[in-house]
């Protein structure tokens, strides 16, 4: 059985999550086929992407040319499937938030994908996130190509489901992956019971390198980091305020955020605007490495989300035995335990998060120290990289350890086919 994973973007610092997914298949046994649609001229790699960058074929490197052969090709081999591809583009791209225009383009892109899968006797075809990718994803299959399934992360496919056609997607696909137990909850509400059967729960997971290091104790200094894309759902904003309430007081303490993104000159003039340079600090993009040792420096991670899907670095501080604080967002609460792993507060409400940074900075090393400990026991127990991969492979068609056939298989079998536009 071999798989192919098709991603917007890869490998790019953001999603170190699908490569750890990516590895542990192919320790598991698995060969992957790495597809990409952009993401060859990312920056600031670090050796483990810099070698899965050789190992990925990108659809739009080599510009317009291939596609259009692709397409030729298409039209010439299989005209009838290429009009079955072109009517569910028309269907999807004429109430979807991009022009029709992108949406032909997309099925460039699913014609060369799949010349991509023939040459390499692709048994199945995965996508991440429920965007453009597996809307590719989706036409190649329509083209004739192997059963497609995608994950969805959030929460961005939540946000507009209809304008990407996400139920069309669920319903077309031989099975959905959702990272939280919430996310499952969203995507169930997209389509009828009959489809609930292939919506399946597989946590992001961590591998051994990134927290197998020597038991760093709890951090005296009295710094919280945030780490992630600087951007409305992350709550950055809400973050300087209330660093601006605890500066107030007279507190010492010292905000790191780490990351970059379109709300940097806004977080910036903020910080400005407050006094508070010499206390909130932004790195920009840092490499995996780097958010272990801003997070190892920190007593806490502080991330208070207005939207999520279930953050990769909220596990990654627990493994690191340092607690969060976060709010009751997605699934979020399905990992932290207030008083157990750290603090949940309710998004959006500044008080309490300024009432949670407070006490995590009041914290002594004996507490911070025992919220740590047992948020590394939580994480290591529920998103242990291989563990989560083993559920993954029935779900590509394969077989399971006891042999029961795939529930996706089992399920594609036994459905009707959808309708477009039904």
């Amino acid at each position: 059985m071999r798989v192919a994973y098709l991603i917007n973007r890869y490998p790019a610092i953001s999603h170190s999550f699908i490569r750890r997914e990516i590895l542990a298949l192919e320790r598991a046994g698995l060969s992957i086929l790495r597809l990409a649609l952009r993401g060859w001229d990312e920056e600031q790699r670090g050796e483990v992407d810099l070698l899965e960058l050789q190992r990925t074929h990108h659809v739009l490197r080599g510009g317009p040319i291939p596609l259009l052969g692709s397409f030729l090709v298409c039209l010439a081999s299989r005209p009838r499937a290429l009009l079955k591809a072109l009517r569910l583009v028309w269907v999807i791209g004429r109430r979807a938030e991009r022009p029709l225009l992108v949406h032909l383009v997309y099925l460039l892109e699913a014609c060369h994908v799949l010349r991509r899968l023939e040459a390499a006797n692709v048994t199945h075809l995965h996508a991440h996130f429920g965007t453009n990718a597996a809307e590719v994803a989706m036409l190649v299959h329509e083209l004739g190509g192997p059963p497609f399934s995608f994950t969805v992360h959030g929460p961005e496919e939540f946000d507009k489901p209809g304008f990407i056609a996400l139920p069309e997607k669920i319903r077309r696909s031989s099975g959905v992956v959702a990272v939280s137990s919430f996310g499952r909850s969203q995507l169930m509400r997209l389509v009828s019971q009959q489809s609930w059967s292939k919506i399946h729960v597989v946590h992001c997971g961590l591998e051994p390198a990134f927290h197998d290091v020597a038991a760093a104790p709890a951090c005296s200094a009295l710094r919280l980091v945030c780490v992630g894309r600087l951007c409305e759902q992350k709550g950055q904003l809400l973050l300087i305020e209330a660093a601006r309430r605890l500066s107030d007081e007279g507190r010492r303490f010292e905000l790191v955020l780490a990351g970059d993104g379109d709300m940097r000159d806004e977080l910036e003039a903020l910080i400005g605007r407050y006094g508070l340079q010499e206390k909130v600090r932004i790195t920009g993009w840092i490499s995996s490495d780097q958010v272990r040792s801003e997070i190892l420096a920190a007593r806490a991670l502080v991330l208070p989300s207005f939207a999520e899907g279930l953050p990769v670095v909220i596990m990654e501080a627990m493994a690191l035995r340092r607690p969060v604080i976060s709010t009751y967002v997605a699934g979020i609460p399905e990992l932290i335990r207030p008083g157990e792993h750290g603090w949940l507060i309710a998004a959006g409400d500044v008080k309490a998060l300024t009432d949670a940074m407070r006490d995590c900075l009041d914290a002594d090393a004996d507490r911070l120290a025992k919220l740590g400990t047992s948020a590394r026991t939580r994480v290591l127990a529920r998103h242990n990289i291989d563990t989560e991969v083993a559920k993954l492979i029935p779900l590509f068609g394969g077989t399971s350890a006891d042999g029961a056939v795939s529930p996706m298989r089992l399920c594609q079998d036994n459905q009707p086919r959808v309708r477009v536009g039904h």
